[in-house]
C-alpha cells in the first residue's frame, strides 16, 4: 500500500477500503452515535476537513461531510486529530482536551464512555491505517 497524507482524499480512499474489510471483524462500539468532526490547520481542503463517524447502527463508519442530526460536534487541529486518529493515543486525547486543542459541542456523555476492549482485526486495521499514512 501506498503512504498518502492523513485527511487527504487518497488517505480517506484508502481507510474506507480498509474499513469494508474489517467492519464485521471489529467489535461493536459502545455507544451508538452520529459524530461530525472539523479538522482545522490542514495542509489541504483549504485549510479545514469535515469528516465523520456513525456508530448508530451497531458498526462505526468513517466518512467525508457532516451527518445530519449529530449527536456532537468535535473541533481539533490537524495535529491533534492525526494523534487520535493515526497513532489512537487515548492518554495524549485527554491532555489536548485539558489544553482546549479538542472542543466539543453536543452530548458529551456519548464521548466519555470507553471503547470497547480491541480484538485481532481491530488491531490489524489499525496498524494498516499506520502503514498508509505519511
Amino acid at each position: 500500500m501506498s503512504k498518502h497524507a492523513f485527511l487527504s482524499d487518497e488517505w480517506i480512499a484508502q481507510v474506507s477500503a480498509l474499513q469494508e474489510q474489517y467492519r464485521d471483524k471489529m467489535p461493536s462500539p459502545s455507544v451508538q452515535m452520529k459524530m461530525n468532526q472539523v479538522i482545522t490547520g490542514t495542509p489541504f481542503g483549504g485549510g479545514e476537513v469535515k469528516v465523520h463517524i456513525d456508530s448508530s447502527t451497531g458498526k462505526a463508519t468513517f466518512g467525508t461531510g457532516h451527518l445530519d442530526g449529530a449527536n456532537v460536534t468535535v473541533t481539533t487541529d490537524y495535529a491533534t486529530a492525526k494523534m487520535l486518529f493515526v497513532e489512537n493515543n487515548q492518554q495524549a486525547a485527554m491532555q489536548a482536551f485539558m489544553q482546549g486543542k479538542i472542543k466539543a459541542q453536543g452530548d458529551m456523555a456519548k464521548l466519555m464512555i470507553p471503547p470497547p476492549p480491541k480484538n485481532e482485526a481491530q488491531l490489524e486495521f489499525e496498524a494498516k491505517v499506520k502503514e498508509i499514512t505519511e
